[in-house]
Order: structure tokens, then C-alpha cells, then sequence
């Protein structure tokens, strides 16, 4: 399976890669086009491009640290790649690099617990947030987590996004069973999209006045969560889940019909 950071490079120097995209084939076809090294009709080792990944290591996307570890992904190496093309593609990194980690990278490394937070009184403002979530919730249902996966892979790439899906639900995950867990999952693909700035998100109709441009469709689930709060619905009831000592023992802090 090819993973990030994945590029193409040919014999005579050219360096292809696009962000969003982790596989090879894929660069192929959108770039043959434009080059015809990259319409390779040449047995190895005498084939005009290769296929290159980038990788950190222990494949952690969220540690810039390290320096990450060069890999040529080819059975039989072309005879004419040699350090010089090393170069260029740690060229390419830097570059990948800084179309990439636009997003709030601390945070994703350190996400929020809302379950590690003392849960508050339940006010007005919070069921207004609720019933907010509620007109998204009908609009969306249940593709929040799609909308989210789906866009985030399409800016980042499956590497990356992974990751940040990953490590937020590591962190949240350990606190929560598994029924919660199926309840709350719009939460958590609502707080793990806020991270990224994406125009327009997938699968969302933005010919709804709920809904515009430029503007995240799932905020109130993420202002209820740097709360404290997390909502459910089992299609009757809303709940509010916290943890009133913010030790991650989850209680139901309110429940009604919205």
C-alpha cells in the first residue's frame, strides 16, 4: 500500500506528486500526460520513472522531528537513479510539506478530551447548541463522519488524515465503551474537521441556507465538546454526555426531546 509522502520521479529529473494523493498509480494517471517518461513502455532497469515514498518513521505523520526515511518502491531499481534524485525528492518534501501540515498539527498530537474536562451546570446556551447540532443532524445524519473522512483524505491524503482520525480517537476512545462510542462518533468527526481548513466539505448540500461556503457546517458539536458536553441521539431523545469530575466517568447530563 503506498503511503505518504509518495511522488514520481523520471530519468531525465522531473518530480510529480499532488497533495490529497497518496498512490502511485494515481499520480501516474493524473500526470502522463504531461510527461511521456511517464508512459514507461521499458522493462526494468531501463524504465523512464520511479516510484518513490517518503515515510517518518514508526509511520507517525504527526512527528516532524525525525528525518524521514527515503524508499525507492520498485522491484527492480532503475539504472539510472543514483543520490542526485534523493535530492530532488527531499526537495519535494519540504515543499509537500508546507501544502500539508496547514492544519493545527498540536492539536491533533494533543487532542481534546472532553471527558477529561469538568463538565458543566447545563444551561440554556447549551441546549441553543443542541438544537443547532439537531438542524445539522437532520440535514446530514449520518454522514458527519463520512463528510469529515472523506474531505479531510482529499486535503491531507489517507496518511496523514488517518493519523489525526487516529489519534483522536486513541485519546477519546480509552474513555468511552463501545455503545457511547456508536453514539457520540458525529462528535468526534466534528471535532477532528474543526483542525482543518476546508472550503467545502463533502456530501454537504450547500443550496441549504444551513449551510455555507467557507464557514465549518459542524460547529456547535465542537463548542459543546471544548465544553465538556457531548451530544447523542438515538432518534427520539437527545443526551448530553459528561464527565462531572472530569476523571472520564461519563454520566448523562441531560436528556429531552428537542
Amino acid at each position: 500500500m503506498c503511503q505518504a509522502f509518495s511522488l514520481l520521479i523520471t530519468k531525465s529529473g522531473k518530480v510529480y506528486w499532488k497533495t490529497g494523493i497518496d498512490s502511485h498509480d494515481q499520480l501516474v494517471e493524473l500526470f502522463k500526460s504531461k510527461n511521456k517518461e511517464l508512459i514507461d513502455d521499458k522493462k526494468p532497469p531501463e524504465n523512464t520513472f520511479a516510484r518513490i515514498e517518503i515515510v517518518p518513521p514508526n509511520k507517525d505523520y504527526l512527528n516532524l522531528k525525525n528525518k524521514w526515511i527515503y524508499k525507492i518502491d520498485e522491484n527492480v531499481l532503475p539504472d539510472w537513479i543514483n543520490d542526485s534524485y534523493k535530492k530532488l525528492a527531499y526537495k519535494a518534501l519540504e515543499d509537500w510539506k508546507k501544502k500539508i501540515y496547514t492544519f493545527n498539527l498540536e492539536e491533533a498530537k494533543n487532542p481534546i478530551n472532553p471527558f477529561k474536562i469538568i463538565a458543566p451546570k447545563i444551561t440554556n446556551k447549551d441546549i441553543q447548541l443542541i438544537k443547532k447540532w439537531d438542524s445539522v443532524w437532520y440535514s446530514v445524519g449520518d454522514s458527519v463522519r463520512a463528510s469529515v473522512r472523506a474531505s479531510v483524505r482529499a486535503s491531507v491524503g489517507d496518511s496523514v488524515g488517518d493519523s489525526v482520525w487516529y489519534s483522536v480517537g486513541d485519546s477519546v476512545g480509552d474513555s468511552v465503551g463501545d455503545s457511547v462510542w456508536y453514539s457520540v462518533g458525529a462528535s468526534v468527526g466534528a471535532y477532528i474537521g474543526y483542525m482543518f481548513s476546508i472550503k467545502e466539505w463533502k456530501y454537504i448540500d450547500y443550496k441549504n441556507k444551513l449551510f455555507k461556503k467557507g464557514k465549518y457546517p459542524f460547529q456547535p458539536a465542537v463548542e459543546l465538546w471544548k465544553k465538556g458536553l457531548v451530544p447523542s441521539y438515538d432518534g427520539k431523545i437527545w443526551r448530553l454526555h459528561g464527565s462531572p469530575n472530569g476523571d472520564g466517568k461519563i454520566k448523562i447530563l441531560w436528556s429531552g426531546k428537542i
